[in-house]
């Protein structure tokens, strides 16, 4: 079973970057379809990006966001580009046995890093 563990979050300011990582253990992250959800205060947690474990259906909601797999290290990663208000939220990293958008399809999940962008 695997663990995750979130970080890279941190306040910023309207426009920067930030590369937040999700760190695997227990087992690999090549094995798993990944993704990336965020919820805002009052929100629902909604989905950000993700890939199949084949890295098929590579799929993500924003222009300004790309993601990679680093199955040596077992590290998958979001980079945010030109970040604005609205994307703050606290980010969640998810594995599960098939890749959809539906939060309720992963099985593991982090604790989660916040990304406050003010302006």
């Amino acid at each position: 079973q695997i663990q995750l563990v979130e970080s890279g979050g941190g306040p910023v300011q309207v426009g920067a970057s930030l590369r937040l990582s999700c760190r695997g253990s227990g087992s690999t992250i090549g094995n798993y379809a990944m993704a990336w959800f965020r919820q805002a205060p009052g929100m629902e947690r909604s989905f950000v990006a993700g890939v199949g474990w084949r890295e098929e259906s590579e799929t993500i909601i924003d222009s300004r966001f790309t993601i990679a797999r680093d199955n040596a290290a077992n590290i998958f990663y979001l980079q945010m580009n030109d970040l604005k208000p609205e994307d703050t939220a606290v980010y969640y990293c998810a594995a599960g046995t098939t890749f959809r958008t539906s939060p309720s399809t992963y099985q593991h999940w982090g604790q989660g890093t916040q990304v406050t962008v003010s302006s």
